[in-house]
């Protein structure tokens, strides 16, 4: 756990700041504002992309939208479902490549998911399936308060109890419990992209990436990057999170992300 949590972004240092190499980001609440990215967050993509940085959404939603994402938006790449694949568009060939992470086997456990929805759904009241769910590949995601009224906590610690009996890996996010059957998440798929993408050990090379993001799912990257900025709603979960980003923006979603693209613009300089 990083000791000094939640520092504004004038804290981290100006000397990483013209180091950095890439920016992998969130989506949802991070790049999104209630469920919509607004034009300045995307063009805050297309900014951070003409200074010569990497732009990797690194997201819990499905396979679907990352097709669309890795085609269609201003980014080099897209780890989705927690880090159960990602993807990237060839422009040079116009092909889309697609890669699974170990053990995200799609389809080998629909059935199961299905028995575990229905379970859920019967034991949560207010719970229902993610309106992406039919676009997922490898897990199940639960929506509490994407579509549905916000339920408690309580309801959402229920949710994850169940999921956790089933066996299953389980990540809060700001809309959705997801869970699915592997050891994976989105720092070992990250990790697997940059390295046969773009040659980046990023053992080596960390310090040299900033991770953008909002909520639990995003803990193994908050641990992982030194780098690493919450978006001010990240706040909310604080008490529920075991590791905490080092710095924050002042701003919410998507707003938050126009800032930290902002702050970076401001280095100086070009990155190496």
């Amino acid at each position: 756990m990083k000791p000094l949590p939640l520092q504004p972004l004038s804290a981290l240092p100006d000397a990483a700041r013209r180091a950095f190499r890439g920016v992998l980001t969130d989506i949802d609440d991070t790049l999104s504002t209630q469920g919509r990215v607004h034009a300045a967050a995307y063009g805050a993509m297309e900014r951070l992309r003409a200074l010569g940085l990497l732009v990797i959404p690194v997201t819990g939603r499905p396979a679907g939208w990352c097709d669309h994402i890795a085609r269609m938006w201003p980014v080099d790449a897209v780890v989705g479902e927690n880090g159960a694949l990602y993807m990237i568009h060839d422009e040079r060939q116009g092909k889309l490549r697609k890669r699974y992470a170990r053990g995200a086997d799609p389809g080998l456990f629909a059935p199961r998911l299905e028995r575990i929805a229905q379970t859920i759904l019967r034991e949560v009241p207010g719970a229902a399936l993610a309106s992406d769910q039919r676009y997922r590949e490898t897990d199940l995601a639960i929506d509490y308060r994407e579509d549905v009224p916000p339920l408690p906590r309580e309801s959402v610690d229920r949710i994850v109890e169940l999921m956790r009996a089933e066996g299953m890996t389980v990540k809060v996010s700001s809309i959705h419990v997801n869970g699915w059957f592997g050891a994976y998440d989105k720092l070992t798929t990250a990790r697997t992209l940059l390295s046969e993408e773009f040659g980046v050990d990023l053992e080596r090379e960390r310090d040299r990436f900033v991770f953008v993001g909002d909520s639990p799912n995003d803990e193994p990257m908050f641990d992982y990057f030194r780098y690493s900025v919450g978006v001010a709603n990240v706040r909310r979960f604080a008490d529920r999170m075991a590791v905490l980003p080092g710095y924050a923006t002042e701003r919410e979603s998507g707003a938050g992300f126009v800032e930290l693209a902002d702050w970076l613009a401001d280095r100086g300089r070009s990155p190496a």
